[in-house]
């Protein structure tokens, strides 16, 4: 068995706690609109063995501390499950921290590679079926499949929301939004993260068609502020 490893981040700081090495596997059925890494969407060339990929994870254990890891990215790291499965038993072995950032649209074989991470990071894409497939060409209830499973499996969420201008930077999805992560357990920590603009010298040098070659960057402090506003909703016990 090989993976399709798209590339490999040592020393990342923000997807998930402490130290991690990050790995960033290609494919992903989703067209989101505002992707900054449309380079991952075709599943590449099968590159690495699990053997391989977790000796090169392993070479940074010494950074990880007591909080770092590996974390599983892409694309979408769920469509390559069984090969995450398999690495997984070998960095298991070495008690390595597995953290995986997902949208939920794998193979629905969720299960055993939910048994192998300690913590998901969730990027939660809209809250309705119609502005869902909008804005990802994708079908939510795949989504919704994935976290009735994540429900079952106990493991620790960090929700990640990306902020388009014109999209989510309204009361009213906020306020869905908050319901939506309300049917999702043991969430740690949301975050909000202000559309950027990063990708889109990609799109220009992959001649692909960029629907939000126009759209504006979300201003980050309005970001903030939004976060702030969304926080007080979602604290409120008895909203």
């Amino acid at each position: 068995m090989k993976g399709a490893v798209d590339s490999i981040e040592t020393f990342g700081l923000v997807d998930g706690p402490g130290i991690r090495t990050v790995v960033f596997l290609s494919g992903c059925k989703l067209r989101c609109k505002y992707c900054h890494n449309p380079e991952m969407w075709q599943k590449g060339k099968d590159n690495y063995t699990p053997e391989e990929l977790a000796e090169k994870i392993l070479r940074n254990k010494n950074y990880f501390g007591n909080k770092g890891g590996v974390t599983f990215s892409g694309g979408e790291p769920l469509l390559q499950s069984k090969f995450i499965i398999e690495v997984g038993k070998i960095l298991k072995k070495e008690q390595i921290n597995i953290a995986l950032d997902t949208a939920g649209i794998g193979l629905n074989d969720y299960e055993e590679v939910l048994k192998m991470v300690d913590l998901v990071l969730l990027d939660v894409k809209h809250t309705n079926a119609h502005d869902y497939h909008e804005l990802t060409g994708g079908d939510i209830t795949e989504a919704l499949k994935f976290i009735d499973d994540l429900n079952k499996s106990g493991k620790q969420v960090w929700i990640r929301q990306v902020i388009v201008p014109g999209v989510h930077d309204n009361y009213a999805y906020l306020i869905s939004l908050n319901k939506f992560i309300k049917q999702i357990k043991n969430v740690t920590r949301i975050d909000f993260l202000p559309y950027h603009k990063l990708g889109s010298e990609k799109y220009i040098a992959l001649n692909i068609y960029n629907p939000y070659e126009n759209m504006p960057a979300m201003d980050k402090d309005k970001c903030a502020k939004l976060y702030t506003e969304f926080m007080q909703i979602y604290n409120q016990e008895n909203y």
